[in-house]
């Protein structure tokens, strides 16, 4: 349901009820938001209760518990999932949200009913957080939103399965936004990315010094040319740090220089711009690196869904669709459908990504990847950042920022690549590392980042999943599961007649103790077309099948 306004006059929201009743105390998937302060230091009341709450990463793992256990003062953002009777799952979602805050869930009584909560309105904004590149809320209006007049509210949905592997592949969100008002965006070129960050540009066996230079990027470019991938992403650094200008370029990076040495190599440079910086000059900005040649921007650091960020989005996207530049809409809140209006926002993050592990030696990514595509991946497209070639058992996991790794085996970072949906999807590691390791590297750089169909063929949530999809001629088919040792039954009927054969990668005999153990090998698809996979713990499987 959405609510429609024919208003004449321009009126005030002063809030919304949004009320989602369940008629038992069931258990939940929740995704609170992480910071759990609900008053400022040295506030001695709680008048301003989610305030702190509002601004935030929309990042973080799900806990399964039941609605009442649901913790004080804690909102929640979308989407989540409600476990229904006989193994039906409900999850609730919002779309086509264009010019109005987003909605977290609440439950302020304790018991089996949850409510819609909405940021006020700001009215004083303060350049301020990550290296002065976030707008902080000083104060707020005593409204949600303000309107000109007619409108189209958001839809409120509620999509209930009989299956978890159902809401893998729900397209709910995207059929409910507004359609493109464009007719010609075949200049949109979704694909690849290398990408600097997560690798902390860590180069070895080259005879300059790694960073954020020329040299460096001359390379990633090199190594994007030799694999076919697309793109490179210049992340934060290339501008001058702390003046959230996106003109001041560092001494130390040449871009007419690099976009000359991209374009001879046939590959895309994609830069990224901190929230403050981008939307000081959207129009100026796009038009002037457009010109120079850059293909794109990955914005960060919105961390914010009340009315005026919204805007941001729906505008920034509008403003870079006219200079026919992508956007990667990262650090901030769920996709609800804009890539739809607006297919020049072809990725989001607002996801607990792979990212997290150069810092966080505690939390279960392995479980989390499991529980994901059944809630987040519900709403879109998701910029997880995967690709990690340095992976690791549940004992030997730790977090180490300049040279990172990942929970679970190397077949699990392939397999990731078909069962997330990431239209422009990073390579995280190093060039160095992938140079290292061939045959992972060639499956990675040339398995599809967009699809033409879409199989969910099993899953539970937080325990496995698998799931095919089909570009052209060929079908991928991945699989992942949780820290159990798991087989599983593939039925390929949606293969239709023929003979068909699989280039497999799976865990190796030694990966539940050496989790970069795999092994490669072709096989012919059984007529029956039924196939036994097993995985280690951590593990996954992945498969390209063509026809004999």
């Amino acid at each position: 349901y959405r609510f429609v306004s024919s208003s004449k006059k321009s009126f005030e929201v002063e809030s919304e009820q949004a009320d989602f009743n369940f008629p038992t105390d069931t258990k939940a998937f929740i995704p609170y938001v992480r910071d759990n302060k609900t008053k400022r230091e040295g506030e001695a009341d709680t008048d301003r209760l989610f305030d702190i709450q509002f601004y935030n990463s929309f990042e973080n793992i799900y806990s399964h518990v039941k609605l009442s256990e649901w913790e004080k003062n804690r909102l929640a953002f979308l989407p989540l999932v409600v476990e229904g009777a006989n193994g039906k799952k409900v999850c609730i979602v919002e779309a086509d949200l264009l010019n109005y805050p987003g909605m977290y869930l609440y439950n302020n009584k304790g018991g089996s009913s949850l409510s819609g909560v909405f940021a006020p309105f700001p009215k004083d904004i303060k350049q301020g957080g990550h290296n002065l590149l976030q707008g902080e809320v000083q104060s707020r209006e005593p409204y949600i939103a303000k309107l000109d007049g007619a409108t189209n509210f958001p839809w409120r949905a509620v999509i209930v399965t009989e299956k978890d592997s159902e809401l893998a592949n729900s397209d709910m969100v995207y059929k409910l936004a507004t359609p493109t008002q464009g007719t010609d965006y075949s200049w949109i070129k979704p694909g690849k990315v290398a990408w600097d960050w997560w690798n902390t540009w860590n180069l070895y066996g080259v005879d300059f010094k790694s960073g954020i230079n020329n040299e460096t990027y001359k390379y990633y470019i090199d190594f994007a040319s030799d694999h076919g991938i697309e793109y490179v992403i210049l992340d934060e650094g290339w501008a001058v740090n702390k003046k959230a200008d996106l003109y001041q370029v560092i001494p130390e990076i040449d871009l007419k220089d690099l976009v000359a040495h991209a374009e001879k190599k046939n590959v895309g440079l994609i830069l990224w711009a901190g929230y403050y910086a981008f939307n000081k000059d959207i129009e100026g900005i796009c038009k002037h690196y457009s010109e120079m040649g850059i293909k794109g921007f990955k914005v960060d650091f919105m961390d914010r869904d009340d009315q005026l960020m919204v805007d941001f989005h729906h505008r920034a996207a509008e403003i870079a669709s006219r200079y026919k530049m992508l956007l990667d809409f990262h650090g901030t809140y769920k996709p609800t459908g804009l890539q739809r209006t607006y297919p020049n926002v072809i990725n989001f993050e607002g996801v607990f990504g792979l990212e997290q592990m150069k810092w966080d030696a505690k939390t279960d990514m392995v479980t989390y990847d499991v529980t994901m595509p059944f809630i987040r991946q519900v709403a879109g497209p998701i910029d997880y950042t995967q690709g990690a070639m340095r992976n690791a058992t549940k004992a030997n996991y730790r977090s180490v920022s300049s040279e990172a790794m990942s929970q679970g085996t190397r077949c699990r970072q392939l397999a990731e690549y078909v069962i997330f949906e990431s239209p422009l999807n990073m390579l995280c590691d190093s060039p160095s590392n992938y140079m290292n390791e061939k045959e992972c590297t060639e499956f990675i750089a040339t398995v599809p980042t967009v699809w033409d169909n879409t199989v969910a063929l099993n899953g539970e949530i937080g325990k496995y999943i698998s799931i095919a999809r089909q570009k052209g001629g060929n079908w991928y088919v991945g699989s992942l599961t949780n820290w159990d040792a798991r087989s599983l039954d593939l039925d390929l009927s949606f293969l239709g007649e023929g003979n068909f054969k699989a280039e497999v990668f799976k865990d190796g005999v030694n990966a539940d103790k050496a989790a970069r153990d795999y092994k490669k090998e072709t096989i012919d698809i059984p007529s029956n077309r039924k196939l036994s996979i097993s995985m280690a713990p951590g593990g996954g499987f992945v498969m390209k099948i063509s026809k004999k």
